[in-house]
């Protein structure tokens, strides 16, 4: 065989052709094996396909078949057809996308606010909108947008390639939004398209964004972006921004102005100053820097000129008309809570969700019902806002309360009081989470214990019945070790042994202080969170079981609601429903799964019906006239400092959260005492939980809940151990002359339980002798509880 040959039976069947034998006839029946010899280094006879039994059809191997069908010529010509449709498919796009008139005035239109019943609440007003040309607006605040948003706008072509393949394919996989638009991209966003999440959309803004870099300038661009965009407090462009956040005209801005307002378009909400929580502040001045290092790195601005720039804290809002009352505290909710629920099912950012809510047509139907949210707002007034005189008495002016009332069967937020008015306070006390819940979190605490099933120390279950060491100022213990943590109770009471039920009745530190750590903090605090509390950022230490961290009064009717809801998650929703012109939105179901056992929700919520008929919120709510018998649960709360005052309670069908706040009317609104306000006279003049917060509490509760009992699934707890009777007549200003165990659920009772106490600490009394009643120095004050006065007896 030539090599010729050899060479076409090597492409042929992958190895040399066997030469030609040269023997005789009467060889040729022998066996193959010996009569063909190989080369050397080629396969046996048969091959590798032959030896694998994959051979192809007509004795060609697979693997050459796959050879022949994936060329690398073949895969280089699919890749460039590919290239060519995509292309000529842009072409296409390009040729037939023109540039649409723009229509963002048509978009910004006043939303109508509905109550539940269909009645109009409010209308958000004109649009906060005014154009000013780009030559009235500072060199440098020009600069501070483009260092903010697209460092190289002034020479790329008006698209970023990476960032909007990057968005499609988050699109297409349904991650969201991401950023990475160029201003000529957000621009054409904001005035020719909407801020949907789409692949149509995002590659109508990549042509559009094309055209308008084309045909105009880069300061037309960026003039249209500066005037479209949302700023925030219903501030849409530059000079309504400017006057909102500044009250002066664009043309006066400084460039640290500029630059807060250039940060704000990240955030609106979260970043502005007057509503942003502590992290919000901090995120909101790291984007300030971010923008001024960016411009001195463009050489826009004097590095020495940077360094003497002092952040500019902007002025307090100016409510917009229409929002005054409650009006504006109910709207700022609904919007909020309407813009989450579009970032969750459209995956677009915070600020592109609350621009396309603010100001753009919609009919928004609140849970609020007419009816009960008069009925707070007039607790509220005859209660406490009466009696202030800021005239008279300075701290009177301090005083700020806040307050939201939730169905706990629906989880519609039927009630919500956010301050004296809106224009007068814009920052929300329903919604403002910097105050301390302090006991109205023991709840929590008992929650986790019973639905862990903790044990104490000494390895007994945690329940009602089970007795501590109420001593004040008790060194907490963890299997002997002292914690370092040892908190006194309200006027450094010692209770001595008492029962969980007693304990809560009384709001004692010391035992919820040990019951925390027995349970172990971790799990504490991982209830809280399933409860409702937004934990994040929160740390498992003991000192949270007296509630020392962040907590609204929104937060605390939801954790109590599913408390009041057997254990089922209810997020209070504000929102019905809303709808324009272009798409309809339904919320989320505010009632979820179980997140706690309904034997533990239900048998906190009976041992919680021994803070009103025995406890610390006696005088104010078991005693009120308006009661007629009705079933409460409830717990009081006095923060350290005197700082806040709460009472969240519930009855079957409605649950409510009433704080009080010192805040100090000035800026930076620190949190002060509220001892003294109303003039209340030491000894010691506190506001505490069971006084005006709760008075609020009973006075709105009483007039629009029906009478019903709690249906319980539990043998343990007030409800269904009851001590006494509570008497629907005694009178507002009657004061307990028992002793702060006598009337206690367990008094009457045998303790089941062991105290849980390190062994190594003996109380410095015979536990069978000792009692609060026997330590007169130790008597919680007694004096003239009236509604004039409304001092809490034993503390919360």
């Amino acid at each position: 065989m030539g090599r010729a040959e050899e060479r076409r039976a090597r492409q042929r069947g992958g190895r040399r052709a066997a030469p030609k034998s040269h023997r005789s006839p009467s060889t040729a029946g022998a066996s193959t094996a010996t009569a063909t010899p190989t080369a050397p280094g080629s396969p046996a006879p048969g091959g590798r396909a032959a030896a694998r039994g994959r051979s192809a059809p007509g004795g060609k191997p697979a693997k050459g078949r796959i050879r022949r069908l994936f060329t690398w010529k073949k895969v280089l010509g699919t890749f460039f057809g590919l290239c060519l449709l995509a292309i000529g498919g842009f072409v296409v796009l390009y040729l037939m996308v023109p540039i649409p008139e723009g229509n963002v005035a048509a978009k910004q239109e006043s939303n109508v606010y509905e109550y539940a019943n269909g009645d109009v609440l409010a209308r958000s007003g004109k649009v906060n909108r005014e154009s000013v040309s780009l030559a009235k607006v500072p060199k440098d605040v020009q600069h501070t947008f483009v260092a903010a948003e697209n460092k190289t706008f002034y020479h790329d072509s008006g698209v970023d390639l990476r960032g909007t393949a990057r968005g499609l394919l988050n699109t297409l996989s349904g991650k969201g939004a991401q950023g990475g638009s160029t201003i000529t991209q957000q621009y054409v966003k904001n005035y020719y398209l909407t801020q949907n999440q789409t692949v149509t959309r995002k590659l109508k803004e990549l042509v559009i964004s094309l055209k308008v870099d084309q045909k105009l300038t880069k300061e037309q661009i960026l003039a249209g972006y500066i005037n479209t965009s949302y700023y925030g407090r219903g501030a849409y462009g530059i000079q309504a921004a400017a006057q909102a956040y500044y009250h002066v005209d664009a043309s006066r801005l400084s460039v640290q102005q500029g630059a807060y307002l250039a940060a704000l378009l990240q955030a609106p909400s979260q970043y502005d100053w007057a509503v942003a929580s502590p992290t919000g502040k901090k995120l909101a001045k790291a984007r300030w820097n971010y923008v001024l290092d960016n411009m001195v790195k463009q050489h826009w601005l004097d590095a020495g000129k940077r360094q003497g720039l002092v952040f500019p804290v902007p002025k307090a809002p100016k409510g917009a008309p229409g929002l005054e009352g409650q009006k504006g505290y109910l709207i700022e909710l609904a919007n909020k809570q309407l813009e989450q629920k579009l970032m969750k099912d459209e995956g677009i950012s915070a600020s592109q969700a609350e621009a396309e809510v603010v100001g753009r047509g919609w009919t928004i139907t609140l849970n609020i019902d007419k009816k009960k949210q008069a009925a707070l707002e007039n607790a509220v007034k005859d209660q406490l806002t009466s009696k202030l005189n800021p005239k008279k008495r300075k701290v009177d002016g301090n005083v700020q309360a806040g307050a939201v009332s939730v169905d706990p069967r629906t989880g519609k937020i039927v009630a919500l009081y956010g301050g004296q008015d809106y224009f007068k306070h814009y920052y929300s006390n329903a919604t403002r989470d910097d105050y301390q819940p302090a006991s109205t979190f023991k709840p929590v605490i008992l929650a986790a214990a019973l639905d862990e099933q903790a044990k104490t120390q000494d390895g007994l279950p945690i329940d009602a019945n089970t007795v501590y060491d109420g001593t004040s100022g008790r060194q907490a213990v963890d299997h002997g070790t002292k914690v370092g943590f040892g908190p006194p109770n309200e006027d450094h009471v010692d209770y001595g042994k008492i029962t969980v039920q007693t304990a809560m009745n009384k709001s004692v530190n010391s035992v919820f202080a040990q019951m925390g750590i027995d349970v172990g903090m971790e799990k504490v605090m991982s209830v809280a969170g399933k409860l409702g509390m937004d934990t994040k950022g929160m740390q498992a230490v003991p000192a949270q079981t007296l509630g020392s961290m962040g907590a609204s009064p929104l937060e605390m009717a939801g954790i109590y609601a599913t408390l009041d809801n057997h254990g089922k998650k209810v997020t209070p929703t504000i929102v019905a429903r809303a709808e324009n012109n272009t798409r309809q939105v339904r919320m989320d179901d505010p009632i979820g799964d179980p997140v706690i056992s309904r034997e533990a929700a239900d048998t906190v919520t009976s041992v919680l019906t021994g803070v009103v008929d025995d406890g610390t919120a006696k005088v104010s709510v078991a005693g009120n006239p308006l009661r007629a018998g009705q079933q409460v649960a409830g717990k009081t709360g006095t923060s350290d400092g005197n700082k806040s005052a709460w009472f969240t309670g519930y009855t079957p069908d409605l649950v409510t959260s009433v704080g009080l706040f010192g805040e100090d009317p000035k800026p930076p609104n620190a949190h002060v005492s509220l001892q003294g306000a109303t003039g209340l006279l030491p000894p010691p003049g506190r506001v505490n939980g069971g006084g005006y917060p709760a008075q609020i509490w009973a006075a709105y509760t009483f007039g629009v809940t029906d009478r019903a009992k709690f249906d319980l699934e539990t043998t343990q707890g007030a409800a269904v151990q009851p001590s006494a009777t509570p008497s629907p007549s005694q009178s507002v200003s009657e004061t307990p002359s028992s002793s702060p165990s006598s009337s206690s659920p367990s008094a009457s009772q045998s303790p089941s339980r062991t105290p849980s106490q390190s062994p190594s600490r003996t109380p410095s009394q015979s536990p069978s002798s000792q009692t609060p009643s026997q330590t007169p120095s130790s008597q919680p004050p007694t004096g003239d509880i009236s509604p004039q006065n409304p001092l809490d007896p034993a503390g919360g």
